[in-house]
């Protein structure tokens, strides 16, 4: 395993990780997954760790964004540890929209998966989005 894989591991399930790689190495789509796994390696040291958001509210981006079914979770911080227990974001399991702590492995074990084209954009994007959803 490489240290790209190392970071990744930490942010993508087990078997997107793999299909990623595998697609990265033989697939006709290489070029698209090696550029994306760097990308995403690039997003998430970038990635504010715990607290460097506090005050930022509405204004802080999220910078990345998982979902399985009609679930979504989007990232706006990353765990200050080298393994990554637990993150903070806003999370909708259907309903509106909550801020709190996110935890990456109970995501990731549930299926979640990485959104490889989000674009990353505010939390009062995303809540204004979801309540012209909701409307």
């Amino acid at each position: 395993m490489n240290a790209q894989t190392a970071t990744l591991k930490n942010f993508i399930g087990e078997a997107q990780l793999r299909t990623m790689f595998q697609l990265s190495v033989n697939g006709e789509e290489r070029e698209f997954f090696t550029d994306k796994m760097i990308e995403l390696e690039s997003i998430i040291h970038a990635m504010p760790k715990t607290y460097e958001t506090d005050g930022q509210g509405r204004a802080a981006k999220i910078a990345l964004h998982y979902f399985k079914g009609d679930c979504d979770w989007w990232i706006v911080e990353r765990d200050m540890e080298q393994e990554q227990h637990q993150a903070f974001g806003l999370v909708s399991l259907g309903y509106e929209p909550e801020l709190g702590n996110i935890s990456l492995p109970e995501i990731l074990k549930a299926g979640a998966e990485l959104d490889l084209y989000w674009t990353p954009i505010t939390v009062g994007e995303i809540l204004e989005k979801q309540s012209a959803r909701a409307a």
